[in-house]
């Protein structure tokens, strides 16, 4: 990058849910992989060495002791609160031939409050964001935050939990007008605004409040949206696909990593990221989709350590840990 101005002590706070993807092996037969997009997005951050904290849900099972040790052994402070029924939320994952995944959802999401944690950066999204009665809950988190932190929200699409979009797409809306950065899919957009070009959507959303909106669109690559400005794109990152899961939230957490690497963090996020030239912010956007790309070339969530992301960028001491 152009500067490095990277703090290692900026908190980041994660709020949304974790849980345990079944996944096909090679041989068909169902394994137990942990992840959850924000717990995913946690455990990007947490391998870059980031102070990251997350807020969810776990249950008082076998499941719910995996998936803290999988986070846990990334760095990742968790902070879980007990589902309702005692078992950790799960989601039965299908892959197409190209490796693409699609989910049937088992998942608690009762969140009764977030705990008045001091942040610098606020990531929120996924189901956990439209899902009641806990979106509730990651709304006035993100609200009290305003001003206050760099807030980040990833959007996905989930039509299997919320199959009517007039309520999600206006918490959605609502929670787009508060974020300084926005990354959402193509398939997303599509989904909660099937008569607009995606593109388009992602420009207006841009004009309503984020400061950098982000369109992913798996190998294609991405499309960059700043206020005011033309679309850029940012071309895709060549790669054998093992298989999708994880990857938008890997593209997210090491997004976000790279904007802390430019100085963005806390108060007047919005304000510093407007300030960056279209370089900086094309080469964030550009080392997510590393990130991204060295996910999906292995099996299931599984973001890059920083040695890994280094030597993909072949920066100076790659390959240390």
């Amino acid at each position: 990058m152009t500067r490095d101005t990277t703090d290692a002590t900026a908190r980041v706070l994660v709020v949304g849910e974790a849980l345990v993807d079944v996944v096909p092996d090679r041989d068909g037969m169902p394994r137990d992989l942990p992840g959850g997009s924000p717990a995913n997005v946690a455990i990007a951050l947490g391998r870059l060495g980031r102070d990251v904290r997350l807020v969810t849900l776990l249950g008082d099972d076998e499941r719910g002791a995996v998936v803290r040790a999988w986070l846990e052994s990334s760095g990742v402070t968790v902070l879980a609160q007990p589902t309702g029924s005692g078992r950790t939320s799960s989601a039965a994952v299908t892959l197409d031939d190209s490796g693409a995944a699609s989910y049937v959802f088992d998942l608690d999401w009762e969140l009764p409050a977030v705990p008045d944690e001091d942040c610098d950066v606020l990531h929120v999204g996924s189901i956990a964001t439209v899902l009641a009665p806990g979106a509730d809950a990651v709304l006035a988190t993100f609200r009290a935050h305003r001003g206050r932190a760099l807030l980040s929200l990833d959007p996905n699409a989930r039509p299997a939990i919320t199959p009517d979009r007039a309520d999600p797409v206006a918490r959605v809306e609502e929670l787009v007008a508060l974020a300084d950065v926005v990354k959402v899919s193509d398939e997303d957009l599509h989904w909660l605004h099937p008569d607009a070009d995606p593109v388009t959507t992602a420009a207006r959303w841009a004009e309503s409040g984020p400061a950098l909106v982000v369109v992913t669109r798996g190998g294609e690559g991405a499309v960059v949206v700043r206020p005011g400005g033309a679309p850029l794109e940012v071309p895709g990152v060549p790669v054998t696909v093992a298989d999708t899961v994880g990857a938008g939230d890997t593209f997210s957490g090491v997004l976000l990593d790279a904007l802390l690497a430019l100085g963005v963090a806390g108060a007047d996020s919005g304000a510093a990221i407007r300030a960056l030239s279209d370089r900086e912010v094309l080469e964030a956007v550009s080392i997510a989709g590393i990130g991204a790309a060295i996910n999906v070339s292995r099996p299931g969530a599984d973001p890059p350590s920083r040695a890994e992301l280094d030597a993909a960028l072949g920066r100076p001491g790659a390959g240390e840990e």
